[in-house]
Parts: structure tokens; sequence; C-alpha cells
């Protein structure tokens, strides 16, 4: 069993133990992961500030090369990268060549926008001083990462950071750290400066304590829970450390009666179901106005028991298992709950009977609005479905929630389109499009308790970058 090394101070270094990672579609260990302790993550750290200097010194064109290095490396060893997604997270190989390639994406995305981090001349308002506002890199940066998109979640925050001129710590997810070991090898392969950046593994609790209390680390960025989010705002508050926080979202999809009805499935389908439903920015609600409700119900459960579920290299496999056990009983929970209070099971519901972590792609319909699938972010490939009858209703059905990161709507009426617009909650608004976010050029994040600040886009290096007003009398 291959154990992977973490990439310290520029160099592969072994760890004082390891974790196993599993494969969910077996429930076996294939890897191990090596890990180091609080004490030696300050010593990254260190070593990140004093790299940091030099870092921000070379300029902006010469840290876009490094990156396009790290890409390059990346394609090269694409297929090698998917498959260890596919078997440290479960997903299907060819949503994780997709991971791959959107994270490649990232990376000579951010290579550009480094060289287009302006500052400004201001209009002088006082005689004999000039304005100027410069942009500066914030320091050492930690990157968090989920387990659900190992690769991509960790490059969005990777990406621009450096391209900003910050040294980065990524952190990935103990469940899913190969993807993130194998990219240190491209990066270290890319030539990056010794300690500009560093994969570190180990407790979660102890690091992030380590990251909020110690004065060289200078920003904290983090794609998770909001259960989480909310304990490192809390971590955060005694040094005042920045944070850019990608949290838990709870997305609706509003289906229309005018909507093209396939457009409509097929959006839905993509929507949910990607990933195994194991996405912050997928449907998990989904609402139908009355007039179509029934007809789209059936469509959809026809193609929900459509999809091959499997291992993430059996051919045509469109669904994966779930993440562990604890995610399978939590699905379970909820479709018991749905049903419990009124729901019916269209399709779908139980565990399968094969090794692994996989539950039937299910379809709930009628869901009441106190089911706990409709309260709460159900990770998985959970479809609840209740009608409604009017726009405002629809509305105010998306915005029942303390998430705001995306929403979703199928409609072909061009002045609804507007008001959706200024009236849906959300971070990210899909029209006719079950898959918003594949992309590097537009921003990433929500609103309410699904976040602050915004990834990708043009916005996406702000997050890493001081405004410094300079006066100058002349």
């Amino acid at each position: 069993m291959k154990t992977y090394p973490l990439y310290l101070d520029g160099a592969f270094v072994a760890g004082a133990a390891t974790v196993d990672v599993v494969n969910p579609a077996t429930c076996e260990p294939f890897a191990k992961m090596a890990i180091i302790d609080r004490g030696r993550l300050a010593a990254a750290i260190g070593s990140a500030h004093a790299a940091f200097g030099g870092w921000r010194a070379t300029t902006a064109k010469a840290r876009g090369e490094y990156l396009r290095g790290m890409a390059a490396e990346l394609r090269r060893r694409g297929e090698e990268v998917a498959r260890l997604i596919g078997m440290e997270n479960g997903k299907p190989l060819a949503q994780a060549r997709a991971e791959v390639d959107l994270g490649i994406d990232h990376l000579e995305w951010f290579a550009e926008e480094g060289r287009r981090a302006y500052g400004r001349v201001v209009p002088n308002q006082v005689e004999g001083k000039r304005q100027l506002v410069v942009r500066t890199p914030v320091g050492v940066v930690a990157a968090i990462a989920p387990w659900n998109f190992p690769l991509m979640l960790s490059l969005r925050k990777v990406a621009p950071a450096l391209a900003a001129g910050c040294a980065v710590i990524l952190k990935p997810a103990r469940k899913t750290p190969l993807a993130c070991a194998v990219f240190a090898e491209c990066a270290h392969a890319a030539g990056v400066p010794r300690g500009v950046f560093q994969l570190v593994c180990g407790p979660s609790d102890a690091f992030a304590a380590e990251f909020m209390a110690n004065p060289l680390c200078r920003k904290v960025s983090f794609t998770g829970s909001t259960e989480v989010g909310r304990s490192l705002i809390r971590g955060a508050a005694d040094t005042v450390k920045p944070l850019s926080l990608e949290l838990g979202g709870q997305a609706a999809a509003l289906v229309f009666a005018d909507a093209d009805a396939a457009v409509a499935v097929d959006g839905v389908v993509a929507g949910k179901m990607r990933n195994t439903g194991q996405s912050c920015s997928a449907i998990n609600r989904i609402y139908v106005e009355r007039t179509a409700y029934g007809q789209f119900v059936d469509a959809l459960a026809a193609r929900v028991r459509a999809l091959k579920v499997g291992a993430f290299d059996e051919p045509g496999a469109e669904i994966g298992p779930l993440i562990d056990a604890a995610a399978l009983d939590g699905a379970l929970e909820h479709i018991a709950d749905a049903v419990g209070r009124g729901a019916r099971v269209v399709c779908g519901g139980r565990r399968m009977d094969r090794p692994g972590f996989f539950l039937e792609p299910t379809v709930l319909a009628d869901v009441p609005a106190d089911a706990l699938c409709m309260r709460e972010e159900t990770f998985a490939p959970v479809a609840p479905v209740a009608p409604f009858d009017t726009e405002e209703e629809a509305i105010g059905l998306a915005n029942a929630t303390a998430y705001g990161l995306s929403a979703y709507a199928f409609t072909r009426d061009a002045g609804r389109v507007f008001r959706l617009a200024d009236s849906v909650e959300a971070g990210i608004l899909g029209i006719n499009d079950g898959l918003p976010t594949t992309t590097s050029n537009a921003p990433f994040g929500g609103v309410k308790q699904s976040g602050w600040g915004r990834e990708l886009g043009s916005e996406g290096i702000d997050a890493f970058l001081d405004t410094k007003h300079v006066s100058i009398r002349i």
C-alpha cells in the first residue's frame, strides 16, 4: 500500500505517522497519507513566511509562468490524478476527469489574473500631493479544502493566492488527500521556489487552532460546512484573522409550467446528481408549478431510474458511492423522515445490496416543508419535490432558508428571469442551467450563512490582496 508524502519547505517528507485513505466503493483502505502534528505545522508556517518576501517580489508575469508550469504538469499526469480522485472520493471517472480539467483551467486563469491586479491613481484634491492606491499580497495563506472536489476546490484557493504573491499552505481533507499530494509533485516539478507552496495533512482542530493563533499566518480560506465555518469565525476573533468562507447550501430549483420540460428535467438531474449529490451548490429542494407537477415528477423519476450506479471505473457510471458510512446513514435518515411526514418514494430510497456506501438514486414527491431534507443540506442523490402555485410563492420558498449559495430556475418567461435575478437570495443563479459553476471566469460564492467572499472570476484574487493608500507630497 503506497504512502504519499507531505511537501514541506521544498522537500517531500514522510511525516510522523500515517492515515489510511479508504475507497468508498469498497470500504477498504488502498493508500496511506503522511501526517504531521501542530508543532511541525508551525514550522511550515515559519518557512512559508520566510519564502514570502522573495515570492512577493517576483513579478506577476513570472508568477504566472510558474502557475502555467503547474498546469502543464497536472495536464501531463491528468489521468493518474483523475483515477486517484475516483478511488479516494468515489466519483465516476468522467466526472473526475472533468474536475482535473477545471483545476487546470483555474491555474491558467489566475496565471493571467495576477497581471491584472491593478491599483489606480486617484485625482488629487489637495495642492502639492498625489494619491495612489496599490494592492499588495496579504502574506502566508492557509487553504483548507474539502473532500467532495478535492483537487478543484484546492486549486480555487491555491491558484489565486500564488498569483497574488502569497505563500500558501494547503491542507486537504484527510479523507481525500491523494490528488493534492500529486499536485504537490506537479508544483515541485514546475520549480516553484522553496516554501512558497506546501502541503500538510493532520488533525483538523489542532491545525485550525494553529492557523488562527499563529501571527505569521495572515489569511485563512476555507470550504466546508457552515458549522465548521462558524467555529473558524469564533477562532479568528482574538486575532481578527481575515477569512474567506465557502460554506453550506440548500439550493432550490423552481420549475415553472412554461419551462421546456426536457431542459428542466436535464437541468435538475445535472444539478442534483452530479458528484452523487455531494456538492455545496447542488439542488436540494425542487419546487414545481402545480399544473406541471405530476408530469415533471414522472419524467424526473424515469431519468433518475436510468442513471447507472457504479464504482469510479465502471464503464458508464454516473452515480458513485457516498463518501462514508455516516453520509449514507444521514441520507437514509432524511428519506425516512420525509416518508414519515407524508412524502412518497417515487424511486430509489434504499441502500444498494453491494459493497461500498451506495444509495439508490432517489426521488421523493409531495415532500412537506418541515421535512429534514427541505431544511438541511442532503449530501446525497436524493431529490425531494413539492408543488407551488404562484411565482411569489416560489420565490418565498426558495428564500426560506438560512443559506444562499446557489439557486436554479427553469422558465421561458424573459420578464420572470429578471424578477428572479432581483429577488432570489443566492450568490449563483442558474436559469435553465443545472451546472452554472463549471467555469473559472465567473465569481463563485454565497450570501447569508453560505459564506463570505468570492472565489474565481476577476474577484477571486481580491481575497489575497490588501488595498493600500499612498499619499505623496511633491
